[in-house]
């Protein structure tokens, strides 16, 4: 892994684009002049890693989507890019017979099944084109990568293995089936770039490790040979659960704060007490915090009367306050009972809160059964419930300490603390109990004790059913406070806490 993913995966691009060849270096030769034609999936791959002018410098002089309307341009070699879908044979297809260009290099995303071939086969045939297709390739390129140590699966159809798509009640085998090998082909593909064979470690009975299993498998079937992997895919059975990481997930946004719109929201709103002392006197009345100094009202034992009006009176959008309630109902060791639940909902409703993220965040709470405790949610200190309580009333000075404490400084997220139990080969409740794949033990053999005793140097983070920057960001610290150490991100697909608020609000409407 000395070489970063982008620069792996980049070298793979200028190879394919060269004709599969190795750029030539320190030349001024003019380059070989051609077209590009990719799919939107072959152009999310390709756009972040280069650029209008580099693609220039390595001859490709036009870039076409190949389902958008082309003219034939009979002097040039095209180079294709496109995942071996149906659609897009039958496109490339339709190209041959209609001698769009004077030489046809195919080069999939993916591995193609032997059947594509031989559709594309029995079409060049017809169209008398045979001698125009001069290569075909997998190019097992089917992720994006972000950053140097940041990836994601795709952006096309990602909902297809988003986290409302694993985690529908309604999922038929066949469909997790179809999730699995999508998500399955990419980390393969990633490992087959990267030119890594990983040792495997994931928690039992999720969606993690029907993947990595999976993967597994793929990586040991490839191992000495250069046939493509496809079909060889072993027959699976549907595991449906829902993932722990979630929660993890859900109160972290894209950047910065948990919450800023609601940390923005309470400062505006702090700012506009400090002028209007009056108002502050109304809303202690409200709360009933009437002659409480801050110092004594941050020691007050919650009380639910004073959180629903609380919430009435919060600045921010409906979004905000029902993400902050997320946020004490996950992480609180003693949730609310059913008639305070009840008041908050009706508090919630009342502010415009659409409650279906939170009916679908009780039934996971009740399926996982999860030991929620303050040090299991980024080590903080903070008690959940006096945490909500002081960002509710906004009234206080202290709410933007409260605020500020929510904000990830130096600790580290579960994520971090799985992965440094596992590099670190520490025994640990929270992973003694994951799964271990070793590619150089028999399949079959799998222990709970790993071969290798030494703390390992390098790693990869997969997460399944999505990811965000504040885990990223969070592994990116704890590596540069460890000299020596590297770790690569990856996820199904990246999103921020809106995005994942959407698909909560999707799983409860079920």
């Amino acid at each position: 892994m000395a070489a970063s993913v982008r620069e792996k995966q980049t070298a793979a691009l200028k190879r394919m684009l060269n004709f599969n060849a190795p750029p030539l270096k320190n030349t001024t030769a003019e380059p070989v002049w051609k077209v590009l034609i990719y799919d939107r999936f072959g152009q999310d791959i390709i756009s972040p890693l280069l650029s209008v002018k580099e693609l220039r410098d390595i001859g490709i002089t036009l870039h076409l989507l190949l389902h958008s309307d082309r003219d034939p341009i009979p002097d040039v070699p095209a180079i294709y890019f496109v995942m071996p879908t149906e659609e897009n044979i039958d496109r490339i297809c339709q190209d041959l017979r209609n001698q769009l260009y004077e030489s046809y290099y195919l080069n999939f995303i993916s591995a193609v099944s032997r059947s594509k071939l031989e559709d594309i086969a029995s079409a060049a045939l017809a169209a008398n084109a045979v001698n125009q297709v001069t290569r075909v390739f997998d190019q097992y390129l089917n992720f994006i990568t972000l950053e140097d140590d940041m990836f994601i699966l795709c952006n096309q159809n990602k909902e297809h293995i988003s986290y409302h798509a694993i985690n529908k009640p309604d999922i038929m085998d066949t469909d997790m089936d179809g999730i699995m090998d999508t998500i399955v082909d990419s980390l393969f593909c990633f490992f087959v770039t990267l030119g890594a064979v990983p040792i495997i470690r994931c928690p039992r009975g999720n969606a993690a490790e029907m993947d990595f299993h999976l993967n597994r498998v793929s990586v040991e079937e490839s191992q000495g040979s250069e046939a493509s992997p496809a079909g060889a895919r072993p027959k699976k059975k549907n595991k449906k659960s829902y993932d722990l990481t979630a929660a993890d997930k859900f109160w972290q946004k894209h950047k910065g704060s948990p919450f800023p719109e609601v940390a923005e929201a309470v400062q505006e709103e702090l700012d506009t007490y400090r002028a209007q002392e009056d108002e502050v006197k109304r809303l202690k009345s409200i709360m009933g915090l009437e002659g409480e100094d801050d110092g004594a009202i941050s020691m007050l034992s919650d009380n639910t009367a004073k959180l629903t009006s609380a919430v009435r009176v919060l600045s921010g959008t409906a979004e905000d306050k029902i993400r902050l309630f997320l946020i004490y109902y996950i992480t609180s060791q003693q949730p609310p009972s059913e008639a305070d639940l009840e008041q908050y909902k009706k508090a919630l409703v009342d502010a415009g809160c659409d409650l279906s993220s939170l009916n679908y965040i009780k039934q996971w709470k009740a399926f996982t059964k999860m030991a929620a405790t303050p040090a299991s949610y980024g080590s903080s200190g903070v008690k959940p419930m006096g945490l909500f309580s002081r960002v509710m009333n906004t009234g206080s000075q202290f709410v933007m300490e409260g605020v500020k404490n929510l904000v990830l400084k130096q600790h580290n997220l579960p994520v971090t603390r799985i992965l440094d139990n596992l590099m670190e080969m520490k025994s640990n409740p929270e992973t003694d109990d994951y799964r271990y794949f070793d590619p150089k033990m028999l399949r079959g053999s799998e222990s709970s004790i790993p071969r290798n005793k030494n703390p390992f140097q390098e790693a990869i983070v997969f997460v399944v059913g999505g990811g965000n920057y504040i885990e990223y960001q969070n592994l990116v610290d704890y590596t540069k406070a460890r000299q020596g150490k590297r770790v690569l991100y990856g996820c199904s697909e990246l999103f921020n806490a809106a995005q994942f608020m959407k698909q909560l609000s999707q799983l409860g409407q079920k």
